[in-house]
């Protein structure tokens, strides 16, 4: 497991570093530094983020599960393995379908 006050050296898999947690949205954040963060989320069924925009662009990899993600009004589904661009400044929205856990990636550079 990926422990936030030590560095881990160690293979991981990031969808253990996070479990579900009934009707909620949880994250953890792996890495935090002034290019960027790494953050692993876990989204119950039926559970999203309503849609905002972010200043950089981002990095959405599918741990588990599948998710519908709405980019300026357009429609995308992402299923376990498979990744997404997240343009800066384009609104988004992001609801799973199943149970789904994602990496994002943001970069501020």
């Amino acid at each position: 497991m990926v422990r936030s006050k030590r560095k881990s050296t160690e293979p991981v898999r990031l969808a253990d570093t996070l479990q579900y947690q009934e009707g909620s949205v949880v994250s953890k954040t792996i890495i935090d530094k002034k290019a960027g963060t790494i953050t692993v989320f876990a989204f119950d069924k039926n559970q999203g983020l309503s849609e905002h925009k972010a200043p950089y662009d981002a990095l959405m990899q599918a741990l588990e599960g599948e998710a519908e993600i709405i980019i300026s009004g357009k429609k995308h589904f992402v299923r376990t393995g498979e990744a997404i661009i997240l343009p800066a400044h384009e609104p988004h929205a992001v609801k799973a379908t199943t149970e789904f856990k994602m990496l994002l990636t943001m970069i501020r550079a």
